[in-house]
């Protein structure tokens, strides 16, 4: 394959994604017309099935199956385990890329066989470098913040992530996703801890029980959620007052909804999301031409115009422009937006590359007290 379809990406010229799609076109079909790609559905998913999946059958005939779920490598362990592979290509978090490959759940992904950007800049300086790993391949920036209904906060509204900690002035239940991660690192944030000092504490006995501390304080008002189309229904339901969130949810919720919510950036926890390729399937060669096609600038471009993410490649970006339906500025609503980033924490997946397990169990654990 280093040899085949994917190293012949090299000869893409700057013309961008027509000739990129020609290429593919006239490639003669491979085994197996149709992948399954996986993804975490609700507007995420119809914002990729629309920006990368369509145009790639479009190009290649290759048919899309879309699956959805809520992340971790429960299932695709569980796939490769018994050599029944029937995922193809996974949107990961880069914590579980990592993860992955280091498993062996995950093919490896040479980013040098991946095309050009539309200048002609070589993949492996296009795509910013934190989202390049062995096994994944960036595709899109994304947040988690945290968003209230503005029709439930008449007078002082919340505005930093110790606003969210706080019950007293800011009355009323919490949305928070079932897991360890972002919670606690949103918990030593609205404790005081300074940004730049917030994985060094996670890495201390004394930083991890502070955590917990803040999270105990507001347990009693926490609703746990699980997919990303939750948290915008919560919220305009009125089961709670503020939600931990996908920033790209809240959005969406926003602009095609017309949802009265309210992002806070203040603490957001920026990530870089990832796309792999399930070990062992057997639909290798055609997983390996989604890959390359849905991480192309213009890929991601199409979907950071449905859904306020931002591209991993440098080049991806200027192509984004306006949103495909409601024609707004999608600048002022990406995470790295004009002011959004100025109070980001960035991160740290080595971290939960090293402490997922450990904090995994400490978590359940105290949810079952």
């Amino acid at each position: 394959m280093r040899e085949g379809v994917v190293r012949r990406f090299s000869a893409v010229t700057p013309l961008g994604l027509l000739e990129l799609v020609a290429f593919l076109s006239g490639i003669p079909p491979v085994a197996g017309q149709s992948i399954t790609v996986v993804s975490w559905g609700g507007s995420y998913g119809r914002a990729v099935n629309e920006g990368a999946n369509i145009p790639f059958t479009e190009a290649t005939g290759i048919r899309i199956g879309m699956e959805d779920y809520n992340g971790g490598l429960a299932q695709i362990r569980a796939q490769v385990d018994v050599g029944n592979i029937h995922w193809d290509v996974v949107d990961l978090e880069i914590a579980d890329a990592v993860r992955g490959c280091d498993e062996g759940l995950l093919e490896p992904i040479d980013i040098d066989d991946l095309p050009p950007g539309p200048d002609g800049t070589p993949a492996g300086e296009d795509f910013v470098p934190e989202s390049q790993t062995e096994c994944g391949v960036g595709n899109l920036y994304w947040s988690t913040v945290y968003a209230y209904n503005d029709e439930r906060f008449p007078g002082e509204k919340p505005s930093t992530m110790a606003d969210f900690f706080d019950l007293e002035r800011f009355p009323g239940r919490r949305g928070m996703r079932r897991v360890p991660q972002v919670n606690l690192e949103f918990a030593l944030i609205a404790d005081g801890v300074p940004l730049d000092e917030v994985y060094a504490a996670l890495r201390t006995p004394e930083g991890l029980d502070r955590a917990f501390a803040k999270l105990e304080a507001i347990r009693d008002e926490v609703v746990w959620w699980e997919a990303g189309a939750q948290p915008p229904q919560l919220l305009a339901d009125g089961e709670v007052v503020m939600s931990t969130a996908y920033n790209g949810r809240i959005f969406n919720a926003q602009i095609m909804e017309d949802q009265p919510l309210v992002i806070v950036w203040d603490g957001q926890l920026l990530d870089v999301g990832q796309v792999g390729i399930v070990a062992g399937t057997p639909r290798l060669e055609a997983a390996l031409r989604y890959v390359a096609f849905s991480t192309s600038a213009e890929s991601l471009a199409r979907i950071g115009r449905r859904i306020s993410y931002s591209p991993a490649r440098a080049s991806g970006m200027p192509l984004v422009t306006t949103h495909v339906v409601a024609g707004i500025d999608m600048a002022p609503h990406m995470p790295g937006g004009p002011g959004n980033a100025d109070r980001a924490l960035h991160y740290d997946w080595a971290f939960w590359v090293d402490y997922q397990d450990e904090l995994n169990e400490r978590f359940s654990a105290w949810l079952a007290r």
